[in-house]
């Protein structure tokens, strides 16, 4: 686990002007290209959610409560994105193909979650738990 954390910080260190963009991670690369590909990603997806949860952060800022909710759901979900993408991997555990199929499910459920805060952003006021931009 931990060399999984510390293969994400080092390959999003690298490549983070890369990371920007979403690649199609078929074709005829290495599978050393196709793990790069689904690390790079997952980085763009989680820059993507990274910066719309400021967004959130900052529209409930008048409000402790609810933004401290966000805060342990927050943290309640990336432990459970991880541990469900580990589980996702743990029949290719040790092979080659491990790091991109625990990369394409973190991307996968990361871009599921940067639905739900753009949502949030967009809702209107009785509906939401997120108040409307001023």
């Amino acid at each position: 686990m931990m060399r999984l954390i510390v293969l994400m910080i080092a390959v999003f260190t690298m490549l983070h002007g890369r990371a920007a963009q979403a690649e199609d991670c078929t074709g005829d690369g290495t599978q050393l290209d196709l793990n790069q590909c689904a690390a790079d990603n997952f980085a763009a997806s989680d820059a993507e959610l990274n910066a719309l949860y400021k967004q959130v952060r900052q529209r409930l800022r008048q409000s402790p409560d609810s933004a401290s909710q966000l805060v342990v759901a927050q943290k309640a979900w990336i432990a459970f994105r991880d541990a469900e993408c580990d589980f996702n991997g743990i029949n290719y555990e040790g092979g080659s193909m491990q790091p991109m199929i625990i990369w394409d499910c973190r991307n996968r459920l990361t871009r599921l979650r940067a639905d739900d805060f753009k949502r949030y952003l967009a809702c209107g006021e009785d509906d939401c738990p997120v108040p409307p931009a001023p």
